[in-house]
């Protein structure tokens, strides 16, 4: 699979790149089965290590019918504990975010990695309702590696191939959603087979994806790289990166509603498939009488739809932009969730064992697909702060999560097929303010580009910059990558990044 964005007298197959790049580095082809450093060596570090921590967090749904007679946890205990697998990264994200702009996805994402591989440990020695909450809880804050993949993909990869980079490395990070339905029960039962009680063996399952966590934060480490010129340390040592200041970072991010927006969205993408990741093996399996491995093959299927659904959401959010620009990502974005929450409405509707796999499925591709076409758009709101905006937008994934399992999901109040038409219509609700997302540069949904003459990529970018720090030269960067996001314009004649010699004057 190779992605190419449309050449310009800028790019240039750089003899210290093997992809070409754009004046930032950034590559503008995506090559999926390329491991050419640092671009795509990085893309499959990133949906590597986001994959493990996946399988981690969700390692316990499956074997629950198991681990549910062992711990004598009830419906109310179960909710809450998949609540707290996903509420502590809600905040999490916003903190890796900040840290990714710091000091470097790199960084950032192996140290989290490695501090929450305990907690997959410690999953096995669990004893009561409170420990396995806990454990969960803790195990949780791994998916927060969200934010440092999206940051690293964003800072690898030029506008035009984004939303491709992004949405293949979520989407297959995502799959561990899915490959842990199947895994799991996998090893449990050839655990079992050999002898081991199954009260035993579950817990001995555990140090699989422990350890398979483990390993990939220090491939992280060794093998990655947090820019296309190096890591963040050394460039900024040696004056190529200035060092940014965390009042800085953390208020233009947290000033700019685009993000916030984006963030009540994807509460209702993202969030809607870590609910459905917590409750669709159990649905089944109650719901329809299945065996254990049975349900978990169904509801792998919802996960492992993330192998085609997310990336489709960034080639399309990608295909869309050559056409119509920014105004485009926005449309496809509200169409196919706005699709998903409809989706999700019918699955708590049908009734019968083939329908509901059918349905749960088509569901799935437009769920996913809206998590791949948000991060289409993200990538855009701001340049200086792009890590906590891409962790204020994944917080409310997860936020998300935790309200929809809160509201529909703990305890008896709903079955799970009412709780599951009700979250649909939250999704509906919930998109509707993407048409609220305006860009003065670009437009909205409904409205064009400003007609003020100051309406330009360089005015919104460097008006995240003071005078005194244009002056220091501090905002060069925002400056290449305004440049270069000059096709978020769609079709239009004008839309082409320009040659060097063209670029604004450094003090604009």
């Amino acid at each position: 699979m190779e992605i190419k964005g449309k050449a310009t007298e800028k790019e240039s197959q750089s003899p210290k790149f093997t992809l070409p790049v754009d004046s930032e580095h950034k590559a503008t082809e995506f090559r999926l089965f390329s491991v050419a450093a640092p671009h795509m060596r990085a893309f499959h570090l990133s949906w590597v290590s986001f994959f493990a921590c996946f399988v981690s967090t969700f390692a316990a749904p499956p074997l629950l019918p198991i681990i549910r007679d062992n711990l004598n946890l009830t419906a109310t205990d179960i909710g809450n504990a998949g609540i707290a697998s996903v509420s502590g990264a809600a905040f999490a994200r916003i903190a890796l975010g900040t840290a990714c702009d710091l000091f470097g996805p790199r960084l950032a994402s192996a140290s989290l990695i490695l501090l929450t591989a305990p907690a997959v440990y410690f999953t096995s020695i669990a004893s009561s309702p409170t420990s396995f909450l806990l454990v969960r809880f803790f195990t949780g804050f791994s998916l927060a590696t969200f934010v440092s993949t999206q940051f690293w993909m964003s800072s690898m990869f030029s506008a035009r191939v984004v939303g491709t980079a992004n949405g293949v490395a979520a989407g297959w990070g995502n799959l561990g959603g899915g490959a842990t339905q199947l895994i799991m029960p996998l090893v449990f039962g050839l655990i079992r087979d050999i002898g081991v009680l199954k009260f035993t063996a579950w817990r001995i399952a555990f140090f699989i994806p422990a350890l398979f966590q483990t390993l990939s934060a220090f491939a992280v480490l060794i093998f990655g790289k947090d820019l296309p010129d190096g890591n963040f340390r050394p460039l900024q040592k040696a004056g190529a990166k200035p060092k940014d200041k965390l009042s800085n970072v953390f208020y233009h991010g947290i000033t700019n509603y685009r993000g916030w927006i984006l963030a009540l969205t994807y509460g209702y993408c993202f969030g809607v498939e870590l609910t459905v990741d917590n409750i669709i093996a159990e649905y089944f399996y109650d719901r329809f009488d299945l065996k254990l491995h049975t349900a978990g093959i169904i509801a792998a299927s919802f996960g492992l739809a993330n192998i085609v659904s997310r990336p489709a959401g960034g080639l399309i959010s990608d295909a869309v932009a050559k056409r119509f620009g920014m105004r485009g990502r926005l449309w496809a974005l509200w169409i196919v969730q706005t699709l998903g929450g409809v989706f999700c409405i019918l699955l708590g509707r049908v009734e019968s064992l083939g329908a509901s796999i059918l349905v749960m499925i088509v569901f799935s591709f437009f769920c996913q697909a809206a998590c791949g076409l948000t991060f289409g758009v993200v990538p855009f709101v701001s340049r200086r702060s792009l890590g906590l905006i891409s962790g204020i937008t994944g917080g409310g994934g997860n936020l998300g999560a935790v309200l929809t399992q809160l509201i529909f999901f703990k305890g008896s109040k709903y079955s799970k097929e009412t709780g599951i038409t009700h979250m649909g219509v939250m999704i509906i609700c919930c998109t509707f303010p993407i048409c609220f997302v305006y860009f003065p540069q670009w437009g909205g949904m409904f409205c064009g580009p400003s007609s003020k003459t100051v309406a330009t990529e360089e005015e919104y970018y460097l008006s995240e910059w003071s005078t005194e720090e244009k002056e220091k030269g501090l905002h060069q960067a925002s400056l290449k990558f305004a440049d270069n996001s000059r096709s978020e314009r769609g079709g239009r004649a004008d839309s082409e990044t320009r040659p060097a010699d063209e670029i604004p004057s450094a003090h604009v």
